[in-house]
């Protein structure tokens, strides 16, 4: 409908020889007034100079004389809006639809190869709550581009080399192997002994600076591969702590297509920076190589990308990471999403990638993502002052199991459901508002079986499958033949989560997708406890039973999206 209502206003500005112009076609807040809703009339009153309350009679009254297929009532609304209301039918007839398993997916991004970066934790370090958020809003923006038709490949990027890994094998090599930690197999276990020495090391590099000399030597000898105690402990640190991610995104429901890692690509951005310090795209200041961003940019400033010790800098290297990216790949779109405090050093890797090749900087998107505060007051962990993702994942899947004792579940099964519950409490509380702001993490709210949490929408999804297969053990299936009262609220909510993807898709905002599911669940619910759904009417209740299942696939498919699983039971 949103296109043949699009159409309707476009050719009803032209019968009124009135300017084309940019306007809004957009679900009203409140149902009662209407299903779509146009400011139209305000644009072109503006532009024309006119009465907005005039230009939206003259609209309404074409519109009224197009008969759109479909559409039940035009009205005008307020200081010059237009409301569209629609036919119940094509609500009913939207409930087949939403009981596929493609509902929800659009083609407006059919064709397009789109190259998503996130997560990128470093080896020798913890995976801090940081990971944890990137990983989810990167997940869902991946399937969000998915569910719009754009094939999406999946990128980590991880720091294998720089001075956190100095630190952490200077660590190791004052602290070895705890007693009983020789034959450990648990690469998790192993994991937590080296972020606690790479604690122990970052600590004493800013308090000794014998400790920073020596640091600085083993960072030294890590590039060059120089010295085989060290590249020994490089080694074995590497694996371990890359294994005990892989163990963190099987949990999170994360496979990449691709892992880049910066020893890979500090020779590539040096080999780039070198070329391009020729062709005067980047300078030498006191032994070092920079880049002088504020020539181009007034905004940017002046960052080193190869230090006077001839090493490079994170800049040198994702310049490195980008042109690796488009070899590979060659995406329409590379997209990489960071903490906001990686913002201004990307503006300024960017812009260098634009002096050296500018299609590419074309096709680059930088997104941003602000830190996670504990409304408990929590804000450190025994491995030093950060937050792990894996303490924060493992201590939800605790209050979980604990409030799942009721169930007298198998152990099997416990451990099972704590972890799709606990996984959907954590991404739904991040993912629930614009991506850019501070989260405010409440524990209580998040684990919350009553509303606006990842937990309330997986139960009413399960609470769906319940009535459905109650249904189906009566014989009774899901058939739109006899609509009855009682459900257009929810005929019409329904309807909506195509555009809703879409517009999340285009605005990049996995947070639109959130409120809606929550709506819908409310709704739902609402519904649910206003009476019987199954009854001794059974073409009603078939009915009924068709709103239920649209319901229960319009939650899996839009949690889905959000990268959040749900259970067969709860």
């Amino acid at each position: 409908m949103f296109k043949e209502l699009e159409e309707g206003i476009k050719k009803a500005l032209g019968e009124l020889n009135l300017p084309e112009v940019a306007f809004s076609l957009e679900h009203p807040k409140e149902l009662s007034h209407g299903d779509y809703m146009t400011n139209v009339a305000l644009i072109v009153a503006k532009q024309e100079g006119k009465s907005p309350a005039e230009v939206a009679g003259n609209i309404f009254e074409v519109l009224k004389g197009q008969n759109i297929d479909g559409v039940e009532r035009v009205e005008v609304a307020g200081p010059g809006f237009i409301n569209f209301t629609l036919k119940r039918e094509v609500f009913v007839r939207n409930l087949v639809d939403a009981q596929k398993k493609d509902w929800g997916q659009n083609n407006s991004k059919k064709g397009e190869k789109i190259m998503v970066e996130y997560t990128d934790p470093n080896p020798f370090k913890p995976f801090h709550i940081g990971h944890l958020m990137t990983n989810a809003i990167g997940e869902s923006l991946a399937r969000i581009t998915e569910s719009s038709g754009a094939t999406v490949i999946r990128a980590n990027y991880q720091g294998d080399v720089g001075l956190h890994v100095a630190k952490a094998i200077w660590g190791i090599q004052q602290e070895p192997l705890p007693e009983g930690l020789e034959d450990e197999k648990n690469s998790t276990v192993l994991a937590q002994y080296i972020g606690l020495c790479y604690v122990n090391g970052a600590k004493k590099y800013d308090e000794n600076e014998e400790v920073k000399k020596v640091i600085d030597s083993i960072n030294k000898k890590i590039y060059e591969r120089s010295d085989n105690e060290v590249n020994k402990l490089y080694d074995w640190g590497r694996k371990i702590t890359l294994e005990a991610f892989e163990e963190i995104y099987k949990t999170l429901g994360t496979k990449f297509n691709h892992y880049f890692f910066e020893s890979e690509m500090a020779s590539k951005g040096i080999l780039l920076v070198r070329e391009y310090l020729e062709k005067g795209i980047f300078e030498e200041s006191e032994g070092a190589i920079v880049f002088k961003a504020e020539r181009y940019n007034l905004k940017l400033h002046t960052r080193v990308f190869i230090t006077s010790q001839g090493l490079p800098t994170y800049e040198t290297k994702e310049i490195g990471l980008t042109k690796t990216k488009f070899e590979k790949e060659n995406p329409d779109l590379s997209i990489v999403i960071t903490a906001v405090e990686q913002k201004d050093y990307m503006a300024v890797a960017t812009e260098a990638m634009r002096q050296i090749e500018p299609s590419l900087a074309e096709r680059m998107k930088h997104i941003t993502h602000g830190m996670m505060r504990f409304a408990s007051g929590k804000m450190s962990s025994r491995l030093g002052n950060v937050v792990t993702g894996e303490s924060l994942l493992n201590e939800t899947k605790i209050l979980v199991k604990q409030r799942l004792r009721i169930m007298n579940l198998t152990q099997s099964d416990t451990e099972h459901l704590s972890g799709i519950i606990s996984v959907g409490a954590i991404k739904f509380a991040i993912l629930r508002q614009a991506i850019g702001g501070d989260i405010i993490y409440n524990e209580e709210q998040a684990l919350s079986f009553e509303g606006d949490s990842g937990p309330y929408l997986q139960y009413t999804a399960v609470r769906a499958g319940s009535l459905l297969q109650k249904g189906k053990d009566l014989g009774i299936g899901p058939n739109i033949e006899n609509p009855v009262t009682g459900t257009e609220t929810l005929e019409r909510l329904i309807a909506r989560f195509p555009e809703v993807i879409a517009r999340a898709q285009t605005e990049w905002a996995p947070h639109y997708i959130v409120t809606y599911l929550s709506e819908l669940a409310q709704e739902f619910n609402s519904w649910y406890g206003q009476g019987k759904i199954i009854d001794e009417d059974v073409s009603a209740t078939a009915y009924r039973l068709s709103v239920v299942a649209a319901v229960r696939k319009t939650l899996i498919n839009g949690l889905w999206v959000l990268g959040i699983e749900v259970p067969e039971k709860m």
